[in-house]
């Protein structure tokens, strides 16, 4: 067990490194002061590259992280400021007044120009708008929210299979089958559902909030998981019968492309995604007021199966994919990945007490100030280097990566880290806004 000066050590660190750098670097160069809104595209320098085409995506996330880290009270109020900005921005031009929900791409004054609606989108919208409300007051995100999830019971929900459809066209019909997505769901989709709603019930404590949040948890718990190792499957089709992986022609981040170009294998898993849903997972029990006991079984699994294949216990760090059972080929490393399985090892630690968890959360946690942060550049982190820490992709910025991930990693690894120094003792962390 670690002793409480190696904790406070960490702690500090990584506190420091929040509160003087890595907030700094999106508080200072984000905001887009001419129209509203914000613009994330930097260089390895730290520097704006030019581009000004703002995804939903992009906006909505800094509206999340912003949020945050004023409710966990950081910034001084200027996290406050730039999220109501956010809102302003998001609220004037992105929702869809003749068939709900919110438009996927925008260029610089807010004119949409991708009018397709995706899931992943519509759930960030009620994440996201919730934790405003929480963090502000801000009657408008509480509506925000609440008429996202009514456009989400309305337009997107499964009712012969159960979940949610994914990708579709303006007026919410499906889009094409294959590569455009239509006929697909995804365990990442489902996953941030879940995070949407739990939230939504956080803000709400409706009953009919926490049933669609239970039904959500067990849909992805009984249909989404591989019942051999416990781990996700990346895709299926509408009846959850699991598929290979493809890419789809609409974006939502900056991902690989598969080995072989065309799908990745059934026995492929995301270890960010499934430690990133363990993690989740908990803290939606907090929120319903359920033990994570509950649900100890469920995140063993996953928590183990990255440990054993997706850390790497050479030179620090985590892999991006793999089999289920066996060593990942590719040694790539990214940078989301990274944030999720920070948080992901601290609540194993604190859940299982065993002392692999703590050891897998030093060498990404090394492994991240050591190679990904580049401090030459402001202090943000790479999105993606060679298994050394080589950058591959060196920008800071982007319209997929923006300051959600690396933000919230370090906000909820600092709650996490204070309260093991604060016991000095694995202790189950409670009542976290993630």
């Amino acid at each position: 067990m670690p002793d409480r000066r190696e904790i406070q050590q960490v702690l500090e660190r990584t506190e420091t490194y929040l509160t003087d750098t890595l907030l700094p670097f999106w508080i200072e160069r984000s905001p887009d002061r001419e129209v509203g809104g914000f613009l994330t595209y930097f260089d390895r320098n730290g520097q704006p590259t030019g581009e000004t085409v703002k995804t939903f995506l992009m906006q909505i996330r800094m509206l999340y992280s912003m949020s945050s880290a004023h409710r966990l009270g950081y910034g001084g109020g200027r996290c406050a400021e730039l999220a109501r900005m956010g809102a302003d921005f998001i609220l004037d031009h992105y929702w869809d007044h003749d068939h709900d929900g919110w438009f996927w791409i925008a260029d610089r004054q807010g004119q949409p120009t991708f009018m397709g609606k995706v899931g992943y989108g519509q759930c960030f919208g009620m994440y996201a708008f919730s934790e405003y409300f929480m963090s502000t007051g801000d009657d408008r995100g509480r509506e925000a929210a609440e008429r996202t999830y009514a456009a989400v019971c309305r337009h997107m929900a499964d009712t012969r299979h159960g979940g949610w459809f994914e990708i579709m066209k303006r007026d919410w019909q499906p889009e094409r089958p294959g590569k455009y997505g239509g006929d697909r769901k995804s365990m990442d989709v489902h996953m941030h559902m879940m995070e949407a709603l739990t939230s939504l019930y956080e803000m709400t404590r409706s009953a009919t909030h926490r049933r669609r949040l239970l039904e959500c948890v067990d849909l992805i718990c009984s249909r989404m998981l591989e019942p051999k190792t416990g781990t996700g499957y990346m895709q299926f089709a509408l009846d959850y019968t699991p598929l290979p992986a493809i890419m789809f022609a609409v974006e939502w981040g900056s991902d690989e492309e598969p080995e072989d170009g065309v799908a990745r294998p059934l026995n492929f898993t995301s270890y960010g995604h499934n430690v990133e849903f363990a993690w989740l997972l908990l803290h939606a029990a907090d929120v319903l007021g359920v033990p994570r006991k509950s649900y100890a079984e469920v995140v063993r699994r996953i928590f183990g199966q990255c440990v054993e294949f997706g850390i790497d216990h050479k030179f620090g760090g985590v892999y991006i994919e793999g089999p289920t059972d066996a060593p990942p080929h590719n040694m790539h490393k990214q940078f989301w990945q990274h944030a999720e399985v920070l948080v992901g090892m601290l609540d194993a630690y604190a859940l299982l007490g065993d002392e692999k968890y703590w050891d897998a959360f030093r060498k990404v946690h090394s492994f991240v100030f050591d190679k990904f942060v580049n401090m030459e550049g402001g202090g943000e982190w790479y999105a993606l280097l060679d298994r050394d820490g080589t950058p591959v992709w060196d920008y800071l910025g982007h319209a997929w990566k923006i300051s959600y991930h690396t933000v919230r990693s370090m906000l909820q690894t600092v709650r996490r880290l204070r309260m093991l120094a604060d016991a000095g003792r694995p202790v189950t962390p409670r009542g976290e806004s993630p």
